[in-house]
């Protein structure tokens, strides 16, 4: 008897855990997004064909083709902020269409490089979420450090 009252007890208890978790990660979610916004117009302005920083905005522009991917593979509603994250990237960069392509190409790559590993969300796609979401703040804050 007691059991059949403890299994429900800890399943609702696992429940609230994991809202709390995907609160926690749409917060980080939040938070990169802020940050590629605020900093965009700090680092971006017009410069030369080839930046100091290009290797950073490839990659983030990499990251936001994934996470685009990864989160609505695994239910998450987003949207479409990512993409627009990225539309928003490719306004602010300006620049020539040689620099838009490249960091659309970037997008594209991690777009479909998750898209050809992941046909459904797994724990191990959820992991890539968090760590992608993590990699994006570092970057994103060093951009704004390092540009300021």
């Amino acid at each position: 008897m007691l059991y059949d009252t403890v299994k429900p007890m800890a399943q609702e208890t696992m429940h609230h855990k994991q809202q709390n978790l995907l609160r926690s990660k749409s917060l980080a979610a939040f938070c990169l997004l802020m940050m590629v916004g605020a900093c965009l117009p700090t680092i971006l302005k017009a410069a030369p064909e080839n930046r100091p920083y290009d290797a950073n905005l490839l990659r983030l522009s990499e990251i936001l083709g994934a996470v685009h991917y990864l989160r609505a593979l695994c239910g998450i509603d987003d949207q479409q902020v990512w993409r627009k994250q990225m539309e928003n990237l490719l306004a602010a960069e300006g620049g020539t269409v040689s620099r838009k392509s490249k960091l659309t190409k970037s997008f594209n790559k991690g777009y479909k490089s998750f898209q050809r590993t992941y046909r459904v969300c797994t724990p191990s796609a959820k992991v890539a979420i968090d760590h992608f979401l993590d990699e994006g703040i570092e970057i994103t804050s060093k951009l704004v450090t390092t540009n300021n």
